[in-house]
C-alpha cells in the first residue's frame, strides 16, 4: 500500500548527506561490476582484504594425489578454515557439499596429463557451467615462456571475456615447469601479462629476493602458490613473508592437506594471513592445536 500520510518532515530523508556508495576496497576492482565485486568479496574477506585458499584441483592433471585419495574424508572437515576452495567441476558435484557455503574457484583449464606437455591445455569449462556451480571465480593456467605459451594466454583471455559477460571473475594461474625460473624478473613478466591482459587476480610463485618488486608491478592481487610439501615452520614462514611483501592471500593445497594435522596447519596459515601472526607464534599455535578426534 502507497504512503499516504506525508512522512517528508524530518531528518529521515538525510538530505544533507551524500548518497554513500561503497565499492569493495581489493586492488584493481574499483572499476568491476557489482557482481564481480560481489564474488571477490567472498573469497577475498572483506575485514582483511587477505585469503586462504585450499588447493584440491591437484587432480585434475596428477589423478589421486596423496592426501586428495578420498576428499570426503581428508578436505571436507577442513572447509570452516577455507576462505576459498580451488577445485574441479567434477570434485564438486561428486563430494563438496553444498552446505558448506564455502566460495569455490573452479579449474577451468586442463587436457594434459603429467604424462604429456602440461602446457598444451584447452579451455575445460564453460562460464554457463561455472554459473551453475555458483563459482566466485574460474582458474586457468597461463604458461608464459611455455611451449605452448600463445594458446594458454588465449585460453585467458577467452575466459576474462566470458566472465566478462557472466561476472565471473578469473584467475591467472602462472605455471612454472622444468625450463622456466621462479626468480623476481620471471615472474614479473607472468604476471603482469595476465593482469594485462584482464585476468582479475593472479596466483603466482614466492621468490626470496625481490618478491614485493613482483607484487607491487601486478595492478590486480597476487595470491601466493604454497608449492611442493614444505615442513610447517618453513610453509609458515614463506606465507608471511609473502603476505608481508604484498601479496593478498595464499593459496595451498600440499603444505596444508599433507601435514601431519591439516587442521591445525589450515588454522595456523589462517592466523599469518588473516592475524598477521609471526611465523613462530603461527607455529606454536600450530602444535598446540589438538588432532580431531577419530
Amino acid at each position: 500500500m502507497a504512503d499516504n500520510e506525508d512522512r517528508t518532515e524530518g531528518a529521515r530523508f538525510a538530505a544533507s548527506v551524500p548518497q554513500r556508495h561503497e565499492p569493495f576496497p581489493l586492488k584493481g576492482c574499483g572499476a568491476l561490476d557489482w557482481g564481480m565485486q560481489s564474488r571477490l568479496a567472498r573469497i577475498f574477506r572483506p575485514d582483511t582484504g587477505r585469503t586462504v585458499m585450499l588447493a584440491i584441483d591437484h587432480g585434475y592433471f596428477q589423478g589421486p594425489t596423496t592426501g586428495l585419495e578420498r576428499v570426503d574424508l581428508s578436505i571436507v572437515p577442513l572447509l570452516p578454515w577455507a576462505d576459498a576452495l580451488m577445485t574441479t567441476r567434477g570434485m564438486i558435484r561428486s563430494t563438496i557439499p553444498p552446505a558448506s557455503r564455502v566460495p569455490v574457484v573452479l579449474r577451468a583449464s586442463g587436457g594434459p596429463s603429467i604424462l604429456k606437455e602440461l602446457s598444451d591445455e584447452q579451455l575445460a569449462v564453460s562460464m554457463e557451467d561455472a554459473a551453475r556451480v555458483n563459482a566466485c571465480a574460474v582458474a586457468v593456467q597461463v604458461f608464459i615462456g611455455g611451449e605452448h605459451e600463445t594458446q594458454s594466454v588465449r585460453n585467458m583471455t577467452r575466459l576474462v571475456d566470458a566472465g566478462q559477460r557472466y561476472g565471473i571473475p578469473v584467475l591467472a594461474v602462472t605455471a612454472v615447469g622444468k625450463e622456466l625460473t621462479r626468480d623476481a624478473r620471471y615472474l614479473r613478466l607472468a604476471t603482469r601479462i595476465c593482469a594485462e591482459l584482464g585476468a582479475h587476480f593472479v596466483k603466482t610463485y614466492y621468490c626470496e629476493e625481490d618478491f614485493d618488486t613482483v607484487a607491487s608491478g601486478c595492478p590486480v592481487p597476487l595470491v601466493m602458490a604454497g608449492g611442493k610439501k614444505l615442513p610447517e615452520r618453513d610453509a609458515l614462514t614463506m606465507a608471511y613473508n609473502a603476505i608481508e611483501s604484498g601479496a593478498a592471500g595464499v593459496d595451498m593445497g600440499r603444505n596444508i592437506f599433507q601435514s601431519d594435522t591439516p587442521e591445525a596447519m589450515i588454522r595456523a596459515v589462517g592466523a599469518v594471513v588473516h592475524e598477521s601472526s609471526k611465523p613462530e607464534d603461527a607455529y606454536e599455535q600450530y602444535l598446540r592445536t589438538p588432532a580431531p578426534a577419530g
